[in-house]
């Protein structure tokens, strides 16, 4: 199945360039060169992943953002100049996949896309196609899906396969790079406060439960434990 990219940036030159590289591996794509337009082709078209700068006219990537995360999960890039560190967190806070600093290469882009794509549309690993249980609590990888007390629990892709990860072995301390590579894989080049940003929304979507949690390993690193 050919998955649609919607590149949103008000640069020509990263249309261009990065179209360029897109095509040429066979992803059909679409333009948008401002926050307003960047909405409306996503509810029009359903893109299967969004290329999003930070810095756009009429609306900022992180408003549009905003929206996006209110209903859809769709895989989110984000692009940010160097030096914006708050907006990159930020964006990682409202549930992007992923962050690219400019000026980027194409290469490099598109292996993040490929990446992203792979586990989206098929997941591996040792839990592939298994539900995972503790208590109320359950993640189906192969249909990205979490529910609690039978009650979806509306979580980005990434969410989704941290959650996976660690409530697949429970009591086990994951440190923040091997989180990094297992669940961004090696085509990742951003630092591990990723990691901290999309546990810390973990957190606030899934409802208390005396039965389990997730832990912070100060120093270390994090552990899904079970009463």
């Amino acid at each position: 199945m050919t998955n649609l990219i919607l590149i949103c940036d008000d640069s020509p030159v990263v249309h261009e360039t990065l179209g360029a590289y897109l095509k040429s591996e066979g992803f059909p794509f679409l333009s948008a060169t401002d926050g307003e337009e960047s909405l409306r082709l996503w509810r029009e078209k359903d893109p299967d992943l969004i290329i999003l700068d930070i810095m756009m006219p009429k609306l900022s990537g992180i408003d549009v953002m905003r929206e996006i995360r209110k209903v859809s999960t769709v895989p989110v890039l984000m692009l940010t100049a160097r030096g914006e560190e708050v907006d990159r967190i930020l964006g990682l806070e409202l549930g992007a996949d992923d962050y690219i600093v400019k000026p980027f290469s194409p290469r490099e882009v598109v292996a993040r896309i490929k990446a992203v794509l792979r586990r989206k549309n098929d997941p591996q690993g040792e839990s592939q196609g298994a539900i995972v249980r503790a208590g109320k609590l359950s993640v189906n990888l192969a249909k990205y899906e979490v529910l609690y007390d039978g009650k979806p629990v509306i979580c980005t892709p990434k969410e989704v396969e941290i959650l996976n990860l660690l409530i697949s072995h429970p009591g086990q301390v994951f440190d923040r790079e091997t989180i990094l590579n297992k669940v961004w894989g090696y085509d990742y080049f951003g630092d591990t406060r990723a990691v901290d940003t999309q546990i810390k929304r973990i957190r606030h979507k899934l409802p208390e439960d005396p039965d389990f949690s997730i832990k912070t390993i100060y120093g270390v690193g994090y552990k899904f434990e079970v009463s």
